[in-house]
């Protein structure tokens, strides 16, 4: 039986992928910095990405490992999630492990990339320095309940009649739900055709923000909200808006503005080719993050 470690096992999706697979029989370990806490399936341990002495015992005889996590509330985020990256590499390669799988972003090499998809660019590398190949998955939005991307819009359109937006909401993204990136993440742990492989990921429907949020609307509130589109509008302004506006704190919602003037979409589809079936449309994805929130709320 292989063995997985899967860190950030308590966030939004770690929590959904360890029992997708503790259910294929494979030995998990949830990596959490208070395992004592923690409540899940698969064997908790102790470990902390920006601890390198905690990842020798949690990485010891691990096949697999799966890294979730980010610093995206820090304001010095690239260099904490570099050294960790870094760090967590040269102790998988150290462990043994053969396989690190990893969940990054959409973003064409040749884009002006914005300081959190760089980030995920310069994490991909870091993780594999030491040897180690690594699987990246790069998608867009996550759509789900509790995903910070999800949050900011589920809460715009339920807390505004109307918006004032920039004019980064004309840009075009390919929004994913966390049912997909689940299904992808689960099948290529351990596929030998994905080891080292770079892949894109996404839902069924490429859409601007604006196409999002009004599709949102309709699923949420049964019908479109007025949104007026403005020329300038810094992300420093827009972060403190979105921050008042919902329960995001301006640190993490500014990184994730910053990265909205970017195309991100995907231009590469081999993944279907490694783990086949048709990702959800958007307008499906809304409503499955609606009904989990009303089951949760």
């Amino acid at each position: 039986m292989s063995t997985v470690l899967v860190t950030g096992a308590t966030g939004f999706v770690g929590r959904r992928l360890v029992p997708v697979i503790v259910e294929r029989g494979l030995d998990v370990r949830a990596m959490t910095r208070r395992p004592e806490s923690y409540d899940g399936p698969g064997t908790a341990v102790a470990g902390d990405v920006h601890d390198p002495e905690s990842l020798e015992a949690a990485l010891e005889g691990a096949d697999v490992a799966v890294y979730l996590v980010h610093s995206l509330d820090d304001d010095d985020f690239e260099r904490k999630d570099a050294e960790a990256a870094a760090s967590f590499g040269k102790a998988a390669a150290a462990a043994g492990v053969q396989q690190i799988v990893y969940l990054g972003g959409l973003g064409d090499e040749d884009d002006d990339l914005s300081p959190h998809l760089r980030s995920r660019r310069e994490v991909e590398g870091k993780l594999g320095e030491a040897g180690v190949p690594v699987t990246v998955l790069r998608a867009a939005i996550v759509v789900g309940a509790g995903g910070i991307s999800w949050e900011i819009t589920r809460q715009l359109v339920k807390n505004l009649p109307a918006m004032v937006v920039p004019k980064w909401v004309n840009t075009l993204t390919q929004p994913i739900a966390v049912d997909d990136v689940i299904r992808y993440l689960d099948g290529v742990i351990g596929l030998e055709g994905a080891v080292g492989k770079v892949l894109e990921i996404g839902g069924s429907d490429q859409l601007t923000y604006l196409e999002m949020m009004q599709q949102a609307a309709e699923v949420m509130i049964g019908r479109r909200v007025p949104i007026v589109t403005v020329p300038v509008l810094t992300p420093s302004l827009s972060s403190h808006w979105i921050a008042f506006v919902t329960d995001v704190d301006t640190t993490t919602a500014k990184n994730l503005i910053d990265s909205m003037a970017t195309e991100v979409v995907v231009r590469d589809s081999s993944i279907l080719d490694l783990v086949p079936g048709e990702p959800l449309s958007y307008a499906v994805a809304v409503r499955r993050a609606i009904e989990e929130s009303d089951t949760t709320d």
